[in-house]
């Protein structure tokens, strides 16, 4: 991460690549006990959240991302009523599930309150469902919560973690996988955040492949654009436990009875379809 008097930029080292804005000034930042959360107002993308010098999300273009980690697990599953949700601190994923009238419970487990502390003054939008009755916080360690959950207590989870370093390691192990597993029901789906085809394919695949270790019967990447992630290609992993997540309900979504921005059946359709790259890895990762 670099920053001068007007621009904030994220490098990517690993891709060679760099994406900035243009910032109107720093709204906020402190270290919390697990991370530095910096708030920044942007001249086109609204206000911006960075984490140990990561980008998490801006005000203009979140809504991609929360549609499409939420949305197509919830339209794939039978009957989602029971949602968890690990990490996910911001509440856009939450607020998105939530629109789903069928689900009667959504717990969030969020490993740092301050990020849903901040984005409740920052980015309130995302946070419009946090009075829902069917909502419920637990500000904790993800990867012990699913460790102790009851079996088969739960329909879908969302791990709407950060990238693969530090505590969020633990949550791309087939150890996790297989606690997840064993916390769904007979059908059930996980549907986690699995980063850019184009530049972590060494990530995506072994997720896979653990996905498939613990149990679960099928596992499918969608895609879907994120401009501020690097390369501005962003992928969503799910494994399936009883269900394909290569079927969904698409009459189901193509008559919700709520408003998208991003989603719907079609952009479902076609985000599961697989670039001939990642089939081709991810078939010889299979293999290995």
């Amino acid at each position: 991460m670099t920053l001068d008097s007007h621009w904030f930029t994220e490098v990517c080292e690993e891709g060679g690549s760099a994406f900035s804005l243009k910032i109107k000034c720093k709204l906020h930042e402190e270290q919390s006990d697990y991370q530095r959360i910096e708030i920044y107002d942007t001249e086109h993308f609204g206000k911006l959240m960075v984490i140990d010098g990561f980008i998490m999300l801006s005000t203009l273009d979140n809504f991609l991302y929360h549609e499409m980690m939420s949305h197509p697990a919830l339209f794939s599953h039978p009957d989602p009523r029971r949602v968890v949700i690990i990490g996910g601190g911001d509440c856009g994923t939450l607020r998105e599930v939530l629109r789903h009238p069928a689900v009667e419970h959504a717990l969030q487990v969020e490993i740092d309150e301050r990020v849903t502390r901040l984005s409740e003054t920052y980015f309130p939008e995302l946070c419009s469902a946090n009075d829902d009755p069917r909502a419920e916080f637990f500000f904790g360690d993800g990867i012990r919560w699913m460790r102790e959950a009851e079996p088969g207590s739960v329909d879908v989870i969302i791990v709407d973690s950060t990238d693969p370093i530090g505590p969020a390691k633990g949550l791309f192990t087939e150890a996790f996988y297989r606690d997840c597993r064993q916390a769904l029901g007979e059908q059930g789906l996980i549907v986690q955040q699995s980063e850019s085809p184009l530049y972590h394919m060494d990530i995506i695949g072994p997720m896979h492949a653990a996905m498939r270790a613990a149990g679960f019967d099928h596992t499918l990447s969608l895609h879907f654009p994120q401009p501020v992630y690097p390369s501005g290609w962003w992928t969503a992993t799910l494994g399936g436990k009883g269900v394909d997540p290569r079927q969904f309900r698409s009459e189901d979504a193509a008559t919700r009875s709520f408003e998208t921005r991003y989603y719907n059946a079609d952009i479902h359709r076609a985000a599961l379809a697989q670039p001939e790259f990642m089939r081709r890895a991810l078939q010889l990762e299979a293999g290995s």
